[in-house]
């Protein structure tokens, strides 16, 4: 499955160590150029910019035809280009956050897949322990859901784990 990130997804599983499961769960990852430079930012953590200057081959880096994607409202270049990309190559899914952004993708019917679904899906395979990837996300600067959510993920995982 090939899916496109946007910055925030890529960032924060970077910042937490938990970067690896993308390629497990997706195969390939693309980011459109314009989030490969917001990862390089000087305000963006230092092991980010490591890691994204010596990115793994199952990270690819491209170029959007942003004629692909005509946003109705106003978007981050990062999703606007990522849109335009999962468009482009009939990716399957936008790795993505920004809740204004997936508005936008519903209406190009365009699946996202927001951090924690990821971080569940991790969890859901044995590919991460998820109390420890929340107690991690919890450590940045990420803009958590809110509790009752993370606690109803929790809970999930641990029926999950008790029903094994």
């Amino acid at each position: 499955m090939i899916v496109i990130s946007d910055t925030s997804p890529l960032r924060y599983l970077i910042e937490t160590d938990l970067v690896h499961i993308l390629e497990t769960l997706f195969g390939k990852v693309i980011i459109p150029q314009t989030v490969f430079g917001e990862l390089q930012q000087p305000k963006t953590p230092q092991k980010v910019k490591n890691w994204i200057s010596k990115h793994p081959v199952w990270l690819e880096v491209r170029q959007a035809d942003l004629s692909a994607f005509t946003p109705r409202k106003k978007i981050g270049q990062g999703e606007r280009e990522a849109f335009a990309l999962a468009l482009e190559i009939n990716g399957a899914a936008v790795l993505l956050d920004d809740r204004g952004a997936m508005v936008e993708a519903r209406r190009h019917n365009i699946t996202t897949i927001p951090t924690f679904a990821i971080l569940e899906q991790a969890a859901a395979r044995d590919l991460i322990d998820m109390p420890q990837a929340v107690a991690a996300m919890r450590q940045t600067s990420f803009r958590l859901p809110p509790e009752a959510d993370i606690d109803v993920m929790l809970e999930r995982d641990r029926q999950k784990k008790q029903a094994r």
